[in-house]
């Protein structure tokens, strides 16, 4: 189990007109903001999702540890078949989806309960506003952190917003990316797309070409990914300053 880190990046989320509050029950920890405070249902939707990952993990260990697909599993519960299939199509081991998972599953409970959501799992995110919103880029010891966003249109909402890096946080990458910020309609296909894409990053002149493999895959509608002081993008996205 990963020792607990404060996350104080969350000091300077504003999230205007929205109430914030934390919910962290074993690893799973987020920060939520909603049109009201919905932390007792944010709360049996952790548990739930919970359970279900749990439960799958104490009959099929391997699950938790392979860094590989999984094979396919049509009595898995349904959270854990759309990891399985996910990151099958990306290479991956399932857990890599995890964090993106969570988000979403809490997510589109809550949604159910209010307008605006915003589900933020250790940078994973799973969001859906009436207005635009501008999204950070956090980035390590890179001269880029920090000094720009992404816009987000509410057309492209609800929307995944997950990240991956070999220097921040507890993520677990094999190559050098210090992020790779991923945005997809799937929050659990951002997740592992960014360890996808992060694996294969293993120079800084790698950038020049991950562009292209990225745009192979269906289902990534843009991303970001930085090297020190570089930095390659594609997609539908737009960058503002901060």
């Amino acid at each position: 189990m990963s020792l607990y880190t404060e996350r104080t990046y969350r000091k300077r989320i504003r999230a205007r007109g929205l109430t914030s509050f934390h919910v962290a029950i074993k690893e799973t920890d987020l920060w939520i903001s909603a049109d009201v405070n919905l932390e007792k249902e944010t709360r049996d939707l952790v548990f739930d999702c919970r359970q279900q990952l749990e439960m799958y993990i104490r009959m099929n260990p391997e699950f938790a540890i392979t860094l590989s697909p999984y094979g396919k599993d049509p009595y898995a519960p349904s959270m854990v078949r759309e990891m399985i299939k996910i990151t099958s199509q990306l290479g991956v081991g399932p857990m890599a989806s995890v964090a993106g998972a969570i988000a979403q599953y809490v997510g589109m409970g809550l949604i159910k309960l209010t307008d605006q959501i915003i589900v933020e799992n250790g940078g994973d995110i799973f969001l859906k506003a009436n207005r635009a919103l501008t999204v950070s880029i956090l980035a390590g010891n890179s001269p880029l952190s920090e000094t720009f966003g992404l816009s987000i249109p509410v057309k492209q909402m609800p929307l995944g917003i997950c990240s991956s890096s070999a220097t921040v946080g507890h993520s677990l990458s094999m190559g050098i990316a210090d992020l790779v910020c991923i945005l997809s309609p799937s929050a659990p296909f951002s997740d592992s797309a960014a360890t996808a894409i992060g694996n294969r990053i293993k120079r800084k002149k790698d950038l020049l070409k991950i562009v292209d493999w990225a745009n192979k895959i269906k289902g990534i509608l843009g991303g970001v990914v930085i090297v020190e002081d570089r930095m390659a993008t594609w997609g539908d996205i737009q960058l503002v300053d901060i």
